[in-house]
């Protein structure tokens, strides 16, 4: 897989986080994300780093990346993201802090990691990340990420989103890229994420 380059987290996010940022005309308000269960495996001390895969690491190597705002359409430059998966695998680490991280958005409002495609587990019938976002003047949100590509949804998120119990939204589900570069296909995901205004 090679060594990740901070540049290149940084160029992906900004190229996905850019792609997606609603002009002054667009923000006069916007709908909060919906919530979702926070599920049994988050802890609290989750490192800054926004680099979560290793050399090493088995899975599709995996981009997020998006801008914070609250509904009423500001951005949010200081709020925190936290955001924690499974392994490839289908595993949690609950002994350390593999796959998780607590980043600060950027002066835009914009964050990105780089991690994998989290796996599959039993009990759970998606793929997904878990994200809790906290910003001075809104309320916290607690959700979670899936993707479209997910082989459940049989290529149709859109019939086959309710396969999942704990999936109570199809917004929650985003469409992923694939891209290729040096030989190794890549995922880049954008996932935006609106704080309902206290």
């Amino acid at each position: 897989m090679g060594q990740i380059a901070r540049r290149d987290l940084l160029i992906a996010g900004a190229a996905l986080a850019g792609a997606a940022v609603p002009g002054p005309a667009a923000t006069a308000g916007l709908a909060p994300t919906p919530q979702n269960d926070l599920g049994p495996f988050y802890k609290r001390g989750a490192p800054s780093n926004a680099v979560l895969r290793r050399p090493g690491d088995r899975g599709l190597p995996l981009t997020l990346a998006g801008t914070v705002f609250r509904s009423t359409g500001e951005r949010l430059p200081a709020a925190r993201i936290e955001l924690w998966h499974s392994d490839d695998a289908g595993d949690y680490d609950m002994a350390g802090v593999r796959f998780r991280a607590d980043l600060k958005a950027d002066d835009r409002a914009g964050y990105a990691a780089a991690t994998v495609m989290p796996g599959h587990y039993p009990g759970r019938v998606c793929q997904h990340v878990h994200f809790i976002v906290r910003a001075d003047g809104c309320g916290p949100l607690v959700t979670q990420l899936y993707f479209a590509t997910d082989p459940v949804f049989e290529g149709d998120p859109d019939r086959h989103y309710g396969r999942d119990p704990l999936l109570v939204s199809r917004e929650l589900i985003r469409p992923v890229t694939l891209v290729a570069q040096d030989g190794v296909t890549a995922a880049h995901c954008l996932f935006d994420l609106v704080l309902e205004a206290l």
